[in-house]
């Protein structure tokens, strides 16, 4: 204690004081702290990539199971090992979901992460050029009501993740039958056409609404850093009352 006193006397005499770093605490994303409003017990992550959604709801306090589903071979084996972390992660066997079971080639992606099974325009590849094409993959495709009835049972309020670049009317199209049960989603939306054939932010909202579900939040996602324009942004939807 004598030490550190004379520290600061020292600091004092050349007119600089001394106070103890507190790291500011991170607020909480509105995804985080809706899951804990809408008393969400099971997330299903598609398009998991390599688990970063799941880690980060884990580290905010989500406890509920996870169910994660993943195309690609190299982000299936990293997002298992990020699974083993924790408890009530289950990773699925290695598929795409859409609309239909059978296969599907996917785009691998410099950034694996934005890697499509619709072919990218050059709307994306000029704002993200790390996410130029290294290679093509042959996944198995299923939809999400072939998949999902075993991790609905004895769930209450489940909640839907999509992430997969373009695809996500496809993943909806094949969870017909999940989505009256499905509490809340999150799901990318384009403002403008990344990909060949996809549907934008607009007919997304109309769809989602449609379904029962009002619109909660917004967080821009992606984004043009020469020009500032937002190119994708992802949407947060909870059942109507």
């Amino acid at each position: 204690m004598k030490f550190k006193a004379a520290i600061r006397i020292a600091f004092r005499k050349l007119g600089l004081e001394i106070h103890r770093y507190i790291p500011p605490v991170p607020l909480p994303s509105p995804i985080v702290t809706s899951l804990r409003k809408f008393g969400i017990d099971l997330v299903l992550d598609v398009g998991a990539n390599k688990g970063q959604f799941g880690s980060d709801i884990r580290r905010s306090g989500y406890a509920g199971k996870i169910v994660s589903f993943e195309p690609l071979t190299s982000a299936h084996s990293e997002l298992s090992l990020a699974s083993a972390a924790g408890p009530d992660w289950i990773v699925c066997p290695r598929c795409a979901l859409g609309d239909h079971d059978g296969e599907a080639e996917i785009n691998i992606a410099g950034n694996s992460a934005s890697s499509p099974i619709l072919p990218m325009l050059e709307s994306h590849r000029s704002a993200a050029p790390e996410s130029a094409y290294q290679g093509k993959e042959t996944v198995p495709i299923k939809t999400l009501d072939s998949l999902v009835g075993q991790y609905l049972d004895g769930s209450q309020a489940p909640f839907l993740k999509i992430d997969t670049q373009g695809f996500e009317w496809q993943v909806l199209d094949g969870a017909r039958n999940t989505l009256p049960h499905i509490k809340g989603i999150l799901v990318e939306l384009s403002l403008v056409p990344l990909y060949e054939g996809q549907h934008l932010w607009r007919e997304v909202i109309d769809r989602l609404e449609a379904e029962g579900f009002t619109l909660w939040a917004f967080n821009p996602e992606f984004s043009n850093q020469a020009t500032g324009r937002t190119l994708q942004v992802d949407g947060l939807f909870y059942r109507n009352p």
